[in-house]
């Protein structure tokens, strides 16, 4: 071997903290950079101010997202508890849709028990209905 053999007493418990900690910063900044940006294109700012935007955090990353943090920043959270909720509500209507009407087969047909009895379906609707639903 004649290149020098780096050991693990040549890397100080410090440096190896450093380390860490800026890779973990440069995560968190590549997440807060990408948040902005998919604000930036989810808000509803005409075209032209939404290049405008991308155009200084994507030259300018670090003064482009302290300037949009500080100017935008607040909106940014109302917007994305807008998104969730419109989410949430997508999921909840897929659901009841997929799950059907909610009701089990006893409510449906102690329903069409009571048309039946008061006369608003004859008896072939009635027994027609209790097969669909029973099936």
């Amino acid at each position: 071997m004649t290149g020098e053999m780096t050991l693990a007493n040549d890397y100080p418990i410090l440096g190896a903290f450093w380390t860490v900690l800026f890779f973990v910063l440069s995560v968190l900044w590549l997440i807060l950079l990408f948040r902005i940006i998919v604000d930036i294109l989810r808000d509803d700012m005409t075209g032209g101010v939404k290049a405008g935007w991308l155009l200084f955090v994507i030259l300018l990353p670090f003064l482009g997202v302290f300037v949009y943090v500080a100017v935008r920043g607040r909106g940014m959270g109302e917007r994305e508890q807008r998104h969730a909720r419109a989410r949430q509500h997508d999921f909840d209507s897929y659901i009841r849709t997929t799950a059907g009407t909610g009701t089990s087969q006893a409510e449906q047909l102690a329903k069409l028990v009571e048309m039946h009895d008061k006369g608003a379906i004859s008896d072939h609707e009635f027994e027609k209905a209790k097969t669909k639903v029973l099936h």
